[in-house]
């Protein structure tokens, strides 16, 4: 069974920090975080395949920063200055070149103004 499973989110002041893991269940070859607002679609924020390839959603650009450790099948999510905007459940996904994305259960990120 394909499975994702994140951690790392939680309550945060706005301007502060938090890192997000994501542990995946095997070798693909795109990985991304994902998050979803109240009443909003769910957006990409960063992206990063096997082939080192990244990139962010612009209005996270220079806060977030995505990586990963392929020893460890894990990928992070380091999110700095941290707005009210950014609060939201987010999501980790992985998927093969062509495939579908195969989902975490998600982690709540919240950021107090």
């Amino acid at each position: 069974q394909v499975q994702q499973v994140e951690s790392g989110g939680g309550l945060v002041q706005a301007g502060g920090s938090l890192r997000l893991s994501c542990v995946f269940s095997g070798m693909f070859n795109v990985m991304g975080w994902y998050r979803q607002a109240p009443g909003k679609q769910r957006e990409l924020v960063a992206q990063i395949t096997s082939i080192g390839n990244i990139n962010y959603k612009d209005s996270v650009k220079g806060r977030f920063t995505i990586s990963r450790d392929s020893a460890k099948n894990t990928m992070y999510l380091q999110m700095n200055g941290l707005r009210p905007e950014d609060t939201a459940v987010y999501y980790c996904a992985a998927k093969y070149w062509m495939g579908v994305n195969y989902w975490g259960q998600g982690t709540q990120v919240t950021v107090s103004s």
